[in-house]
């Protein structure tokens, strides 16, 4: 039985892959980015075999505009069933040197928008009688550097928002995950995207794990997992 599965940041990285990932197993998936042309470009490409895709423009910082992506979701597919909450965003900047509205714009990114996300997909999850959470997190998260403060602290936030989130929702049928890859070849924060990929993950690795995941039976909840790669670079 195919799912509805709701992806944020779903036009490129880890989030991409992961909406390619859900479509090949026959699932119908909704996306999400920022900007107008991203969404149909990602869309198209995702489309290209007759697949059933959406593509939705939202920023999740803004609780209207998740909320009005929810619906679009629910409005084309009859519902949701997962959400797996990839929008992100990080720089490496000193915190001396950090712009106070860069700090808002990560922060507010990546865990006030994971927030906005849950908040606005939990009542239709609970309709559907249950459904799956998973939250995009990092080992950057328990292994803080400098430059990272606000992306540490973030997605440190987003493992404590998910594990208490995770409580709340298991007697709803709902499973939440947090999911912390570490290095993966992607163009975040400014890298070349495929940068590294001789030892790095690749975003198709982070997203065969969430599908896993997805399928483990409904009496088990693997509610973190770390990946990461198997040879790094000494």
């Amino acid at each position: 039985m195919s799912r509805i599965c709701l992806v944020t940041g779903g036009t490129r990285g880890i989030g991409f892959a992961v909406a390619e990932a859900l479509i090949k197993a026959g699932d119908k998936v909704a996306i999400t980015g920022t900007t107008a042309d991203g969404v149909v470009k990602a869309e198209h490409v995702l489309s290209a075999n007759g697949s059933q895709v959406v593509g939705i423009t939202c920023e999740v910082r803004d609780a209207g505009s998740v909320e009005r992506a929810v619906e679009t979701v629910k409005a084309k597919f009859g519902g949701l069933d997962v959400l797996v909450n990839c929008a992100g965003v990080g720089v490496g900047v000193p915190v001396a040197e950090m712009p106070h509205d860069e700090w808002d714009r990560i922060v507010g990114t990546n865990l006030t928008g994971v927030f906005n996300c849950c908040k606005a997909a939990i009542p239709h999850l609970r309709t559907r009688g249950g459904g799956w959470i998973v939250n995009l997190s990092s080992l950057a998260s328990t292994n803080p550097f400098p430059g990272g403060a606000a992306y540490c602290a973030s997605k440190a936030g987003l493992n404590a928002f998910s594990d208490a989130l995770m409580q709340e929702l298991r007697y709803d049928n709902i499973r939440v995950t947090t999911v912390l890859p570490g290095s993966v070849a992607t163009g975040f924060s400014g890298r070349a995207a495929g940068s590294g990929a001789d030892w790095k993950l690749l975003p198709e690795d982070v997203a065969h794990a969430i599908v896993d995941l997805l399928n483990h039976p409904a009496r088990s909840l693997p509610s973190r997992i770390e990946i990461r790669p198997s040879r790094p670079k000494k």
